[in-house]
């Protein structure tokens, strides 16, 4: 036992104690982040000192890859959006229809999976994508040719309640996949609802699709977002959303798909909230000894924790506890931002120096945009690591000791 202690306790303390040992190389990337070919310039290496640092201009980096945009004046045009306009009746939906005192036809209706609507002693009536006052119209015309009626009778068909719907969503949204809003889940029946007449809901409607997606990503081309229907293809302009306007938001059928275009660039004025926008960013976090001893005290839960839309780099680091506490044990802490460009599926990863952007006048242009899913790592400051190296000897030490 004598020889472990004499052959192995001094080639430990060398190498803990030598920076060679114990020194970490950069991370490795497969795109070119460090000069801004990353998914956000944000992403670049501050190689720069800060007395020649240049301002704000990642925003600007980015926008250099933008493609054009396909939308708005000039832009792509697909069929006339206003036969998309108003509420349209889709399978499943409740509907109930009274004909004068006739207690033959009525009664309540829910749109069968051909989309049609089966009165009794009449041909299916067409529903899927129409109107209420469209199917009011077809039912009384049959009423008449059927000779049930010699006039148009007195007839309303009003929604009860409408059913959820299915709709494919695709292309530039966090998660693309078939997704199901509004109605109750299932083939369930609001029944608080049922017994009025008339039904309204917004959980239909395009935004919340695109939401039920993870929302569009910022590299989205929002002025061209396509809605296919029935073989046609209708292109929406949505960037009145940003913009403080009144965006028509399109009511969505089962059997809808939704196709958000890219523009292949990062674009800085799409990472904030708003309708279409992912309702948070969930991060995957880890936090070391300093300045909390564990991630519990932190309040950082066991697989993620949540973040505003739009934070950065910099707000999560605070919001895990790596930045403060004593300055001699806790300055000069570093973190790792692990993120994947949506685009390529390339996964990046970017470790900072935090007191080094704490002090950066330019701090924004390395300051990079936080994405669902991404993960950030604090390491410890250089003090503790030292304190770390100390306490590994001596357990070494009392090893080798006991063994004696």
């Amino acid at each position: 036992m004598i020889s472990f202690r004499h052959a192995f306790l001094p080639p430990l303390v060398a190498c803990l104690t030598l920076s060679g040992c114990a020194g970490i190389d950069e991370a490795d990337n497969i795109e070119p982040i460090a000069t801004g070919g990353g998914y956000q310039a944000q992403y670049r290496r501050p190689d720069v000192s800060r007395s020649e640092a240049q301002y704000l201009r990642s925003a600007t980096i980015n926008q250099q890859s933008c493609l054009p945009l396909r939308g708005g004046a000039g832009g792509t045009k697909g069929s006339s959006v206003s036969a998309l306009q108003g509420e349209r009746l889709s399978r499943n939906d409740l509907i109930d229809i009274r004909v004068g005192e006739d207690d033959t036809f009525t009664g309540s209706y829910v749109v069968s999976r051909d989309g049609t609507l089966k009165l009794p002693f009449l041909d299916p009536v067409a529903a899927q994508g129409r109107s209420t006052s469209q199917v009011e119209a077809d039912i009384s015309a049959q009423l008449v040719a059927r000779e049930f009626y010699t006039d148009a009778p007195r007839l309303s068909v009003r929604v009860a309640d409408f059913a959820a719907v299915s709709v494919g969503v695709s292309g530039a949204v966090f998660e693309p996949h078939a997704v199901q809003i509004g109605g109750e889940a299932g083939d369930r029946i609001d029944q608080a609802r049922q017994s009025a007449l008339g039904s309204s809901t917004e959980g239909r409607n395009l935004s919340a699709a695109l939401r039920s997606a993870g929302g569009v990503r910022p590299d989205a081309d929002i002025s061209a977002v396509e809605l296919s229907r029935g073989g046609r293809t209708y292109v929406l302009d949505l960037r009145g959303v940003f913009e403080g306007q009144n965006v028509q938001d399109i009511m969505l059928l089962t059997g809808d798909e939704l196709r958000v275009p890219s523009r292949q660039c990062f674009q800085d004025d799409l990472m904030r909230p708003s309708p279409i926008s992912p309702p948070g960013v969930s991060l995957y976090l880890s936090n070391l000894t300093q300045p909390a001893t564990g991630n519990a005290i932190s309040a950082v839960g066991r697989d993620v924790r949540e973040v505003p839309y739009g934070a950065r780099y910099m707000q999560a680091v605070v919001d895990t506890n790596c930045v403060g506490g004593p300055r001699a044990t806790s300055a000069h802490r570093s973190a790792v931002l692990f993120s994947r460009n949506p685009i390529t599926g390339v996964s990046v990863v970017i470790e900072r120096d935090i007191e080094d952007m704490l002090r950066r006048a330019d701090r924004d242009d390395y300051d990079p945009y936080l994405l669902p899913g991404d993960a950030i790592a604090c390491y410890d400051s250089d003090v503790t690591n030292i304190a770390e190296i100390g306490r590994v000897l001596g357990i070494v030490g009392a090893v080798a000791i006991l063994g004696k």
